[in-house]
């Protein structure tokens, strides 16, 4: 169904609850991180999706970095950390709401997209029985939810997606800030989508992802529009905001050229930091049925 004026530009709670349906066919688990593991998951570190249960005497052949140190002083002989496996894996995703979200020529608003994207993955997660806590940002705020179990971790996670606003002032909230404060949230053990355009990705902020991706499965979302994939036909296209009105003549090929350029120094950076650390990289167009985009998350697009 064509969405009408009003949802190419913003997305109701309705809408985001509307998706529950869809997403029970989804699949969040990559094929590189499943298992025959309890919960579908394959730890990459030493402890990942496992929980303290209880200490017991030292035996032969356990391991010496599982000695629980605390209980063998005061016992005075050697234990070990018994650990069992979580049956949920923490699923965290980020949606970037900046300004440049608010924009597409074709489709509805990336910003509308992004939350579609992550509305769709917190139902499926919640399905599957993972605990479900994300992270919105814009320039002037960015907010977190602690994961949890249930419908209502959901819903919670929704409404901070339906409610927030589009602010129009200058301030200096960054795609840097908000993975360093991602980096702080998420558990390690976690599976983290974060969907944005990646506007502003900055060698520091290509750090912080490398960061998470060392104790974390990290998905990364692209949402663009046509026209930073470049223009078709020449002409004169007027844009706005509704505060500040640009002019794009296509005739300039120099600034077409320049344009489109930033958009694939963009997309080719974000495919060698996938690459380099095995992280799965979605493309997803504001034209795309998100739903489609999720069933096949690692073809290209």
């Amino acid at each position: 169904m064509t969405p009408n004026a009003e949802e190419r530009v913003s997305v109701s709670l309705k809408a985001l609850i509307g998706l529950a349906k869809p997403a029970a066919g989804l699949n969040l688990h990559r094929p590189n991180i499943r298992s025959q593991q309890s919960g579908g998951y394959l730890s990459r570190i030493k402890g990942r999706g496992m929980e303290f249960d209880e200490a017991r005497c030292y035996q032969h052949g356990d391991d010496i970095r599982s000695i629980d140190w605390r209980v063998t002083a005061r016992t005075g002989k050697t234990h070990t950390k018994l650990f069992r496996e979580e049956r949920e894996k923490p699923v965290f995703i980020s949606v970037d709401d900046r300004k440049a979200m608010q924009f597409a020529t074709r489709g509805v608003f990336k910003s509308v997209q992004a939350k579609k994207l992550a509305a769709l993955l917190a139902w499926a997660a919640s399905h599957q029985g993972d605990r479900i806590g994300g992270q919105l940002y814009s320039e002037v705020s960015c907010q977190e939810v602690k994961p949890q179990n249930g419908k209502n971790s959901v819903l919670h996670f929704l409404n901070m997606l339906a409610a927030t606003s589009f602010v129009m002032e200058n301030q200096a909230f960054s795609l840097q800030q908000a993975l360093n404060r991602l980096g702080q949230h998420v558990r390690p053990g976690s599976l983290v989508y974060i969907i944005s355009d990646f506007r502003g990705m900055t060698g520091q902020a290509a750090n912080y992802l490398v960061k998470l991706s060392e104790h974390s499965d990290v998905v990364l979302i692209f949402v663009y529009d046509a026209l930073e994939k470049g223009i078709a036909a020449e002409g004169r296209y007027r844009f706005t905001d509704e505060y500040k009105d640009v002019m794009i003549d296509t005739g300039d090929k120099e600034r077409l050229r320049c344009y489109q350029q930033h958009f694939e120094e963009r997309l080719a950076q974000l495919k060698r930091l996938a690459a380099s650390r095995r992280l799965a990289l979605i493309q997803c167009s504001t034209q795309d049925d998100p739903v489609q985009r999720l069933r096949r998350p690692l073809e290209s697009h």
